[in-house]
Parts: structure tokens; sequence; C-alpha cells
């Protein structure tokens, strides 16, 4: 795994380079999160658990809410375009619009979603 720190108008963004999944429950996110070097943290949807994309299971919603918590802006990088849940869409939706944690397809629309002068 490696971090890789953007910085754009006095922002720093961790985003985080590793291959298949790294997070599977909150406590992975908060390992993330504390060796990042940033507020603002960004990854691929594919480090993410499945489970994470099925808001049932509940594991979206500790995630998220241990970032707001602790004041980190998550972004998740991935195709979202074709979600056939409903909820899922629902979600991504009134989280991207809301901007603190944000659902895009680049990791560019996430750095100017957080970096907004």
């Amino acid at each position: 795994m490696k971090t890789v720190i953007h910085e754009r108008n006095g922002v720093r963004v961790a985003e985080i380079l590793a291959e298949g999944i790294i997070v599977n429950d909150p406590g992975d996110f908060l390992d993330l999160v504390a060796n990042s070097g940033s507020r603002h943290l960004v990854l691929k949807k594919e480090n993410l658990c499945p489970e994470f994309f099925e808001l049932k299971s509940g594991i979206a919603g500790e995630i998220l809410q241990k970032a707001s918590n602790y004041g980190v802006a998550f972004g998740i990088v991935g195709d979202f375009e074709n979600v056939k849940s409903k909820s899922l869409r629902d979600f991504i939706y009134e989280s991207n619009r809301t901007g603190r944690h944000v659902f895009v397809p680049t990791l560019d629309a996430a750095l100017e979603m957080f970096c907004a002068g």
C-alpha cells in the first residue's frame, strides 16, 4: 500500500494506492486515517469490501460515521453510473450533495470537490 499526497489550494488529500480490499470494517478505515497524514482521504471502490455497498450490512454507515466523528472527508473513486440498488443510488446522491463524503468517477473529481477554492 502506498499513500500519495496531493495538495491544492492549501488542502492536503491523501490518495491510498493498493491492490485489492484493504477496508473490511471501521477499524481498517481508522487505521488508514491514522496513517494517511491528511484529513481528506481518497481510495478506489475496489479497496472497500463488497458489503460496504450493501447498505443493510451497516458497514458504509459505520465507516462514514467514523469519518464524520474524526473530521475526515472521504472520497471513493469508481464507476457508480449503473448502480442497480435504489437505496445505494440515493445514498450516493445524498453523500455527493453534502460534499463531505463523495462517490466520484476520478481522482480529479474528488480533488476538485475537496479542494475548491
